[in-house]
């Protein structure tokens, strides 16, 4: 690498990038460069005016190779692991793009989805969207996360049994309950019964009971079955399948009790069979 004295942020950029890193951090190429932390800024508010660097989180830079300037970043998958261990937070990419990564690409996926142990506010970095979900207790769900390969190296991603409890649990991530259950019809398949069932404990009552309506409705019994057998022992009590329903003039009269779930119906899930 070129000596830091005759060394450019600019230069430093390009030389990561030609070594395939696409990432560095404020602290990293100020040690580096021998510079001030305000001439850092200057110059890597230049290296920004360019298109050639965006920051998604304080302090770190992403380097935006030449085929992605028009898209003002590289996708979330080349640096999120990065970014990630760098803010020293565990997560794993959830819900809609962790079920696309599972090959149930329904539609295309807008947001950038990951839950984390801590509230974030949602990232621009040029055309993508990261969008950040709570969980205090990840550990309990260790267990349906796993390292998947990317361009750049590695990144968590939900397995698709902890996809399928997540898209009910966080029913405004993923795009309501037709939404849902559409990604389900396409992803049941993939799921490992077995898991499925280690994860349980780790939701809510109402998540488990939801989904196990949602893979009956979509034909899925072998895994409903591990949720009606999980909840047989339990006093299971009367929730709606969708609460937002509620409050619906439309929907006002008297609904379907399904006896199964203790899910009270107040409307068919529609099914998007694209």
């Amino acid at each position: 690498m070129t000596s830091a004295r005759s060394m450019t942020l600019a230069r430093y950029a390009e030389e990561l990038e030609s070594t395939g890193k696409t990432y560095f951090t404020r602290e990293s190429a100020m040690a580096m460069l021998g510079t001030s932390h305000g001439a850092f800024l200057d110059a890597a508010a230049r290296l920004a005016k360019r298109g050639r660097i965006v920051m998604p989180r304080r302090g770190f830079y992403v380097i935006t190779p030449t085929r992605f300037l028009k898209w003002g970043a590289p996708p979330p998958n080349w640096y999120v692991d990065a970014m990630m261990k760098e803010a020293g937070r565990p997560y794993y990419v959830a819900l809609l793009k962790a079920a696309e990564l599972h090959g149930a690409a329904h539609q295309a996926v807008m947001e950038f989805q990951i839950v984390t142990d801590r509230q974030w506010k949602p990232i621009r970095a040029g055309r993508s969207k990261i969008v950040f979900y709570y969980r205090k207790d990840l550990d309990a769900i260790q267990m349906g996360i796993g390292d998947r390969k990317t361009d750049t190296g590695s990144m968590r991603v939900s397995s698709p049994a902890l996809t399928a409890l997540d898209l009910i649990r966080y029913p405004t991530a993923s795009g309501g309950l037709d939404r849902a259950a559409s990604v389900l019809n396409e992803l049941a398949t993939e799921i490992d019964p077995a898991q499925l069932r280690e994860l349980l404990p780790a939701f809510e009552r109402s998540v488990v009971q939801r989904l196990g309506y949602v893979l009956q409705t979509v034909g899925h019994e072998a895994s409903a079955s591990v949720l009606s057998d999980y909840l047989s022992s339990q006093n299971i009590p009367w929730i709606e399948l969708d609460p937002s329903e509620t409050s619906r003039p439309e929907w006002a009269g008297e609904p379907e009790r399904d006896q199964r779930w203790h899910v009270v119906v107040r409307r068919s899930i529609e099914i998007d069979e694209q």
